[in-house]
């Protein structure tokens, strides 16, 4: 499949300039496919991320919704959510970046605003929802059903047909057998086995997994 986004804008900004949006910065620069990326961030004192400039804050957003693509850059799943909704009401421009690196199978879906990021491997007729973040490494096998904003951890690995809420995030080096489903809104910890469905949102961990909190 290909990302390539074909309109006439040349320009991307991301929306964070800390460790993630570094990353997403990264991939942008290794695709090739802007002649300027640019930061928002509500940190008056970032000025510039790996020589890029922070050129704004967050209410700004809109002041640059006609000339750039916009990407959150952000980790955490709800305030990602809330911003690209936000992003959607504007009418922005939202690409998907996906490392040159990261193999994809055949008839994989990725939605707008998410990142698959360097050595992720998704395999074929998988679909990943908006604003995903499929991290460094993390594999997911056939057939998968990830819903919107969703994190998969780096090292993670999902097996096949596993379904994974609205929401959740999946730790790091965190493993989910096949033919499992994740209720929205899940917390799996780092390195964490999961065996069986999860039905009730909430935080879980160990070796298998049991719910430790709501």
């Amino acid at each position: 499949m290909s990302n390539r986004i074909m309109n006439d804008k040349n320009k991307l900004l991301i929306i964070g300039a800390s460790g993630h949006g570094k990353v997403i910065a990264d991939i942008a620069l290794k695709r090739n496919e802007w002649n300027e990326i640019a930061f928002l961030d509500d940190d008056k004192n970032k000025k510039e991320l790996m020589g890029l400039k922070v050129i704004g804050n967050f209410k700004d957003i809109i002041n640059f919704i006609e000339d750039y693509h916009m990407f959150v850059g952000i980790g955490n799943n709800q305030v990602r959510e809330r911003i690209f909704k936000q992003l959607e009401e504007f009418g922005a421009v939202i690409p998907i970046l996906i490392h040159p690196s990261a193999v994809l199978g055949t008839n994989v879906n990725i939605e707008k605003g998410s990142a698959v990021m360097a050595g992720a491997v998704i395999n074929c007729d998988t679909q990943i929802g908006k604003g995903c973040i499929i991290n460094s490494g993390s594999t997911i096998d056939h057939d998968n059903n990830i819903a919107d904003f969703v994190h998969i951890s780096p090292g993670a690995h999902l097996a096949g047909t596993v379904k994974i809420g609205l929401g959740s995030w999946i730790g790091i080096g965190a493993t989910i057998s096949n033919n499992l489903s994740i209720v929205d809104h899940c917390t799996i910890g780092a390195g964490s086995v999961v065996i069986r469905h999860l039905e009730k949102s909430g935080t879980y961990a160990g070796v298998p997994t049991r719910r430790i909190s709501t």
